[in-house]
């Protein structure tokens, strides 16, 4: 009797296998009535039959444990009945009535008539640990008084022996093996002991590349952390196809492949080259302030060189000249691997000349760090230097306006990105979080007294907070949502006009100018829709909502500007063309085509 039942417990085990598996149909009538085939045009086939479901207990206390479940007793066809049955089968051996069986199953007319036998619960009395060790016991969450006088259910040992083989596989036992050893049953009580075979362990072999890609092996082994002579790691291995989706010059043309050579593990990339170098120009044309009726045209020019010589460095230059007298110029060097570690050196340059009223130079200095699922962390420190231009009346720096200072800040920064492309995303999500402290001293203005300064704090401690949040919903075959949240706050005791953010213009805020608000925090928002055409083409429709508020020495302002508008991007012999109409509303400027914003621009790719 006990070999029948260790017999069946040994079936039940592999019960998630075989229900995965489609059984084909028993041969019971279906209640459909077929169709003689016609060698003129076919009549319209009648509506099926619905089938109804009756299932009920042979015993007694059976009858009682139906009642806890729900199954579906009105159904298509029969073929439909015999897969409900077999549904509600596999959940109850799944609650330890791992004997339950169809007795009988036979159709009277339009119904489907199971006698189920339930039988009694089974039970853990014991599963002792045979030879697995403790660091792994506690990994896997395996605890002797768990199993005892606990129900049986199949599926929680089966996430037992997962969780055992996943640990097993990230730590270079890829062929461990989990099974029950002495099991015995009595009175529907099983014991047994939990044993494993590690097999032999494995290590990285060298990493292969194929397809056409300039991209260097040594390069990716670094950054995907995938080392020689480093322990096996399956969730190392599945986690490097998601990181491979953040470098813009490299697109994956099929999943990666694990080959095993004795003990070594070789794993291939399938790889092709993105034209993913960058230069492209942008022409804006606005209202001139300082000309009635007349355009003032801006503009702006990238260059960005990325995976230089396939080794993953990056060199980017951006310029722009957002006003008649204000330009923007911008500059940024990647060096992954540094020194053959996996962390990525970068350095930043920024300065800003606005008109002739100040300048302030921004260098900064990072190091990276990736992690395996889809996140980068960097810590930085950087130097900010804004000195005020000879123009500027002495009575904007006594209304602590402006002011000559220095600051150094330290800070971190976490990046979190999952969308399904760098350029033209449909699905995903990406999060930047940014936080930096320090300290601001100010300089003295030779414009100014020596006793102005005398009740002012030269040296005041500094907070900056930044959030980004991008989330791309796919509604169809062709379009997706975007829904984006961008914020930053300054906190200071002295915050002055050219410490702050600036806000408005295509990269922020549509429908304003170029740096058209100052802001010492302040938070957008955007809807938008965007319908593909082509993988590299689409036509867009959105709707930003901002708040913004500055605080200066002696005046505050706060605002709930918005912007809508619609465009397009689409790609052409030349490169990628841009055109984005918008209008935008604040106390500055009424919502009227009269301060409507055009921006066009082509970028090119190589």
């Amino acid at each position: 009797m006990y070999k029948i039942a260790a017999f069946l417990f040994c079936m039940v085990l592999w019960l998630p296998q075989l229900w995965a598996q489609e059984a084909p149909p028993q041969p019971v009538p279906v209640v459909k009535q077929e169709q003689k085939k016609q060698p003129e045009k076919q009549p319209e086939k009648a509506p099926a039959n619905k089938v109804q479901l009756q299932v009920k207990a042979i015993e007694p206390a059976g009858g009682q444990v139906l009642k806890r479940y729900n199954f579906r007793e009105t159904l298509a066809d029969s073929a439909e009945a015999l897969k409900e049955v077999r549904a509600l089968i596999y959940r109850l051996q799944q609650d330890a009535y791992l004997l339950t069986s169809a007795d009988s199953l036979y159709f009277s007319r339009d119904t489907l008539h199971v006698k189920l036998h339930v039988g009694q619960p089974f039970e853990w009395a014991q599963l002792r640990n045979g030879n697995i060790g403790e660091g792994l016991l506690v990994e896997s969450g395996f605890r002797e008084k768990f199993y005892r006088g606990v129900p049986f259910k199949p599926v929680e040992f089966v996430r037992l022996q997962q969780r055992i083989l996943d640990y097993a596989e990230r730590n270079g036992y890829p062929f461990a093996s989990v099974w029950l050893d002495s099991v015995t049953i009595e009175d529907n009580k099983v014991a047994a002991t939990l044993m494993l075979d590690k097999a032999f362990v494995v290590t990285y072999d060298t990493l292969e590349i194929v397809g056409k890609t300039k991209t260097q092996p040594k390069f990716l082994m670094r950054y995907l952390q995938l080392l020689p002579g480093q322990l096996y790691n399956q969730d190392q291995v599945n986690a490097s196809q998601r990181m491979l989706t953040q470098l813009p010059y490299i697109k994956a043309s099929r999943a990666p492949q694990v080959r095993f050579v004795s003990d070594k593990a070789k794993v291939h990339y399938f790889l092709e080259d993105r034209q993913a170098n960058q230069l492209d120009g942008v022409v804006g044309f606005l209202p001139d302030p300082n000309r009635e009726n007349k355009l003032l045209i801006t503009g702006e020019a990238n260059v960005n060189i990325r995976n230089i010589r396939g080794s993953g460095k990056q060199l980017g230059l951006q310029w722009r000249r957002v006003s008649a007298g204000s330009v923007i110029l911008n500059g940024e060097y990647l060096h992954p691997n540094l020194l053959g570690s996996p962390f990525e050196a970068g350095t930043k340059f920024s300065l800003l000349k606005q008109d002739s009223t100040f300048i302030t130079v921004q260098p900064r200095l990072q190091l990276g760090y990736y992690t395996l699922k889809y996140g980068k962390f960097s810590v930085f420190t950087e130097w900010r230097n804004s000195r005020i231009l000879s123009e500027v009346s002495p009575q904007k720096l006594q209304q602590l306006e402006l002011s000559d200072a220095q600051t150094t800040s330290y800070g971190l920064n976490y990046l979190w990105n999952n969308l399904d492309d760098f350029y033209f995303p449909r699905r995903g999500r990406l999060l930047e979080l940014q936080f930096a402290a320090g300290t601001k001293k100010l300089l003295r203005n030779a414009e100014l007294e020596k006793s102005f300064y005398d009740a002012l704090d030269m040296k005041a401690s500094q907070l900056s907070v930044s959030l980004r949040f991008e989330n791309f919903l796919r509604l169809g075959k062709n379009s997706a949502l975007l829904t984006r949240l961008r914020g930053e706050a300054l906190f200071s005791d002295h915050i002055f006009l050219n410490d702050m953010y600036r806000l408005g213009g295509l990269a922020s805020l549509r429908g304003f100018d170029d740096f058209f608000f100052y802001a010492s925090s302040y938070a957008v928002s955007t809807l938008e829709y965007r319908l593909f055409t082509a993988a590299d083409s689409y036509a867009l429709l959105f709707y930003d909502q901002g708040y913004y508020r500055s605080d200066l020495e002696r005046s505050f302002k706060d605002d709930y500007p918005f912007g809508v508008g619609a465009g397009i991007s689409f790609s052409t012999g030349a490169g990628i063309f841009q055109l984005v109409y918008s209008l935008g509303q604040s106390e500055q400027q009424p919502l009227s085509f009269k301060y409507s914003k055009i921006h066009f621009g082509i970028t090119s790719k190589f």
